[in-house]
């Protein structure tokens, strides 16, 4: 499941930033931005978990 963190994050901060600019309140946007990039922080710490095919070559 940690694999597919990173797609998941990454569509939260799209939706995010989608939902920022379309309600256009006062603090929607920077809220929307703040939210994506802590999504975006996370979608960088679990890429570690994608699975790597060459190290899985090198072991056979």
């Amino acid at each position: 499941m940690k694999r597919y963190l990173t797609s998941i994050f990454i569509l939260l901060s799209i939706f995010f930033i989608f939902m920022g600019i379309k309600l256009d309140l006062y603090w929607s946007g920077i809220a929307g931005w703040g939210l994506a990039f802590i999504c975006l922080i996370f979608a960088a710490y679990y890429t570690k978990y994608i699975p790597n095919e060459k190290k899985k070559n090198k072991r056979k």
